[in-house]
């Protein structure tokens, strides 16, 4: 009687399974379609909320208008339109170090990989800059009771409203002013830090500058945040109880809050699959380095990867879609 022969190839190298794929590229498959039902739902609920709060949303082109090395440049979408072409160049990148392993050139892989690495590093550093400029705020704001937000404008040389800051108007006054926190207030009542300006510095250099207006977070007709007259603004501007600078999960001087908290979750949860990519690509090209790949006579752990960072790059899509252009 002869001998059966087993083959017992790795499970993650080895022959094709269920459909033709191996095991392992059957399992990130599986691992992609719940990563993407997962996502659908944060960006589902994102865009419910979006459309409840929708005369308060705030407006994604004066929020991301920034651009590094040139303050005070309203550059809106610039930036962020830079980072979503290096994602997406990257996956170019990753697609050609595929192709490279598929023909066993490891040289070519390595290039190509590293150029992956390098991209989602700059996404990554782009995605830093992006929150700090986020956190730290340009104009800053104040809430009134109500919990409403109240911005600062004034006519510009083209007739045009043009945000104010607040250290542009708010006076220098002698005050002691100490940080709010449950201690010295109610349970309810709590700063992160002390606000560059107090209210009373804000109400008093507002109205010794009548060429100043509030601007309210109510989108009109004409897509824009609604400008009150003089003397509604006196009337609104009394019912401040906050001065906010920037944006954190309690307030947001954009305005509505939920923007910031859906803000920090998505992108940040999007951020950190980015940052498991970049790793990962790492350990795949040090071992594409050291040889690991050609012993194996398959490249497929580099393609395996691929689809993970393929899938990441999909899902900032749709990201930059609902957050920055709906």
């Amino acid at each position: 009687m002869g001998a059966t022969v087993i083959s017992n190839e790795h499970a993650l190298d080895g022959g094709p399974g269920p459909l033709g794929a191996t095991y392992g590229k059957l399992m990130m498959w599986f691992f992609i379609l719940s990563d993407a039902l997962t996502f659908s739902g944060f960006l589902a609920s994102y865009g419910f909320s979006r459309f409840k709060y929708i005369e308060t949303w705030p407006i994604a082109d004066e929020v991301f208008n920034h651009f590094p090395f040139a303050h005070g440049v309203n550059a809106p979408m610039y930036y962020v339109a830079l980072m979503t072409f290096i994602l997406i160049f990257s996956s170019v990148t990753m697609v050609l170090a595929v192709d490279a392993g598929h023909h066993m050139k490891k040289n070519k892989v390595a290039v190509y990989m590293a150029l992956t690495i390098v991209g989602g590093f700059i996404f990554l550093g782009s995605q830093a800059w992006e929150w700090k400029n986020f956190i730290k705020g340009e104009y800053g704001a104040v809430e009134t009771k109500g919990g409403s937000i109240l911005q600062f404008v004034k006519k510009g040389a083209n007739g045009e409203y043009e945000r104010v800051a607040l250290a542009d108007f708010a006076l220098v006054l002698p005050e002691d002013r100490a940080q709010l926190n449950r201690n010295n207030g109610f349970w309810f009542m709590e700063e992160a830090t002390i606000p560059s300006h107090s209210i009373n510095e804000v109400l008093q250099g507002f109205k010794a500058d009548e060429s100043i207006l509030v601007r309210t977070e109510i989108i009109n007709a004409e897509k824009e945040k609604t400008v009150l007259s003089r003397e509604e603004s006196l009337k609104r501007i009394a019912e401040t109880k906050y001065v906010v600078e920037g944006a954190n999960l309690v307030r947001n001087e954009y305005g509505s809050k939920l923007f910031a908290n859906f803000f920090f979750f998505i992108t940040g949860f999007h951020g950190f699959h980015v940052f498991t990519g970049v790793m990962i690509n790492i350990i795949i090209f040090f071992n594409v380095l050291l040889g690991t790949y050609d012993k194996r006579n398959s490249y497929e752990m580099v393609e395996k990867v691929g689809l993970y960072w393929h899938f990441v790059d999909l899902v900032w899509v749709f990201v930059f879609t609902f957050f920055y252009l709906v």
